[in-house]
């Protein structure tokens, strides 16, 4: 064999022996077994069979329900062609004298899984509605496949639309909106939910919203991703909760089929037609803890609205996982403190057009926690 044929293997071993490492988070698992981990499984229309076993709840509207209620909820119907609806929450003894700032949430699952009335996310919004306090309105979006994105978007911007209407008193108020201050609304949300948040306001730029005013966006955790691996995705690759390759299998069934993990919907900074608008953004708080394989995502946002002159508050912390407030009484009350202080500082206003950057972003500390800057 000549030295030039006998290099030629050698060359072939080195490049497969890469790719296989490249290669190796697909090689380690199947479809089959993200579906088993997610629960789920094919039905013979195309929809998906959900079989993880969380309650849904049904709402709470009368403060004599026992056990004693922290906050009270009604679901309202939002189109009497669709199933989409708004479950609203009020505290239970909401004050008289007073406007409460107007909170849209959009709840988490991957665009895949669960509902505003799931339980883990109707108790979430009773505490923030309880705590802050605030009326809540939770938005019951479509899930991917059945509806891929941007169908979620659109509900969400449905809600928001909804929450306008309300405000004008079109077709009749609720009296629980009553409670509500229309200058002073934000929007929430966790993993996917943050997703659709960050999405739905870029969004609702392009229309006119009166009287109400999005003040800020509040992104825990968000569900982002892309097509070159992150440092925390790989470091946590095997993560319990969302290991990287359900992941790739969830991206697969949310995603128009034509689209790859670097399109607007999965990576904001990538490019795309909402560029041009980010600069026009609120308000944003971030949200990320580095024991989440995501972290790095809401990092890379965080940098991104920190280039486009975006007001930003953030918090990384140590440790953590991805859905821990949900899980954690104090992680819970870190978060719920944290929407209190975003939502009532104003301290910055006066330094929007000063030119320092540093003044438009206030990183809320722990004792534990990195910052990015």
């Amino acid at each position: 064999m000549t030295p030039q044929k006998r290099q030629f293997p050698l060359l072939l071993t080195f490049l497969l022996f890469f790719l296989s490492i490249s290669l190796s988070c697909a090689q380690q698992h199947t479809w089959q077994e993200a579906f088993k981990v997610l629960g789920i499984s094919w039905n013979r229309d195309g929809t998906l069979n959900r079989t993880i076993q969380i309650p849904m709840v049904d709402p709470t509207p009368d403060a004599d329900t026992k056990p004693t209620p922290i906050a009270l909820s009604q679901d309202i119907q939002l189109s009497y062609k669709s199933k989409a609806y708004i479950r609203l929450y009020i505290p239970v003894n909401p004050p008289k004298n007073k406007k409460l700032p107007l909170i849209i949430y959009f709840h988490g699952g991957d665009f895949v899984l669960f509902s505003a009335s799931t339980i883990i996310f109707h108790k979430f919004c009773n505490e923030i509605a309880s705590e802050l306090p605030a009326v809540v309105a939770s938005v019951e979006y479509r899930l991917a496949p059945e509806n891929r994105l941007p169908a979620a978007y659109d509900d969400a911007l449905n809600g928001i639309f909804w929450a306008r209407d309300q405000a004008l008193g079109k077709g009749g108020r609720d009296p629980w909106m009553e409670y509500a201050d229309f200058s002073r609304v934000f929007l929430l949300g966790s993993s996917a939910g943050a997703n659709i948040a960050y999405h739905v306001a870029l969004r609702a730029l392009d229309f006119d919203i009166r009287p109400l005013k999005i003040q800020g966006l509040m992104l825990n955790q968000g569900y982002f991703g892309g097509l070159q691996r992150t440092q925390s995705e790989i470091k946590l690759k095997d993560d319990p909760y969302v290991a990287l390759y359900v992941n790739d299998v969830l991206w697969s069934l949310v995603l128009p089929q034509n689209l790859n993990r670097d399109h607007e919907f999965c990576n904001p900074i990538s490019g795309g037609t909402y560029l041009g608008r980010v600069f026009r953004l609120p308000k944003v708080y971030i949200k990320g803890d580095h024991g989440d394989p995501l972290v790095d995502r809401s990092i890379l946002l965080a940098q991104f609205l920190q280039q486009c002159n975006v007001r930003l508050y953030y918090r990384f912390n140590q440790g953590g996982f991805h859905g821990v407030e949900l899980q954690n009484t104090t992680a819970a009350q870190q978060l719920y403190n944290d929407m209190r202080f975003f939502m009532n500082d104003v301290d910055m206003l006066g330094n929007l057009n000063s030119g320092d950057l540093s003044h438009q972003v206030i990183r809320l500390p722990s004792d534990d926690d990195k910052s990015f800057i």
